[in-house]
């Protein structure tokens, strides 16, 4: 049986653990060969070595926009070209109306908006006409949770991102989609909501009564890097257990 991204490169941000490290595992199994990149070197060996083959780990972060440069002369040097881009990288704290300061504005916007940004602009270069992005936001895009209005606004502009490159790349049949998670049991998650009443409250926000497996969020990544969707582009993916859907 073929594998679904037989031959090709793929880039993951944040891929050293949660969704991105579960989505490097998946593009593995697929047939890509695939870069993660990161902020921390001991948990990108960690990854690297958990991944096992066909995975190179680029120490940087998203948000310095010398470290994406040098991310990207590395790939480049190394295969030449980039088929993929999941552009996963981003945080997110609670910060209430009344409490936000500017540290937390400036933060959470650089990574995730600012950083997805040019790593997709800066990618370009590298990648061929009808390669895929793939671009993580989150059902706070449409919905109003206390507490993550900057957190929220970021993804809604990273949903706003996909609308206008869709149309920006259609000339190079590069294909721009958005998965948007709802709560997936990430250590990004468990670091947010560490009280164990307030996980499963979360949870209990959920259709399907339960948190997501990161794995659940892969799988639908790899579908929309693959042929197997040539025609959607610009579309919003929601991987939610029903959390935003009902």
């Amino acid at each position: 049986m073929s594998k679904k991204l037989e031959g090709k490169i793929a880039l993951i941000t944040g891929g050293s653990a949660g969704i991105g490290l579960a989505t490097a595992k998946q593009f593995v199994e697929e047939g890509a060969y695939v870069f993660i990149t990161g902020r921390r070197q001991t948990e990108l060996d960690a990854a690297v070595a958990s991944v096992g083959s066909n995975i190179t780990a680029i120490q940087g972060d998203v948000a310095k926009l010398a470290d994406l440069d040098r991310i990207f002369a590395q790939i480049g040097k190394e295969k030449g070209r980039l088929d993929i881009v999941f552009a996963n990288a981003g945080l997110g704290d609670m910060a209430p109306l009344g409490s936000i300061t500017e540290e937390h504005f400036d933060t959470t916007f650089n990574v995730n908006v600012k950083g997805v940004l040019f790593t997709v602009q800066k990618a370009l270069p590298l990648m061929p006409n009808g390669s895929s992005i793939i671009l993580n936001a989150s059902i706070v895009d449409i919905k109003g949770f206390p507490a993550f209005s900057v957190y929220s606004a970021t993804k809604a502009a990273v949903r706003s991102f996909a609308r206008t490159w869709t149309t920006d790349l259609k000339d190079r049949g590069i294909r721009v989609n958005v998965v948007s998670p709802g709560p997936i049991d990430t250590p990004l998650l468990n670091e947010t909501f560490s009280n164990p009443d307030a996980k499963k409250a979360l949870a209990s926000t959920v259709v399907m009564g339960r948190l997501g497996r990161p794995e659940e969020l892969a799988k639908p990544v790899v579908f929309l890097a693959s042929d197997d969707a040539s025609f959607i582009t610009g579309a919003e993916l929601y991987v939610d257990g029903g959390a935003a859907q009902v």
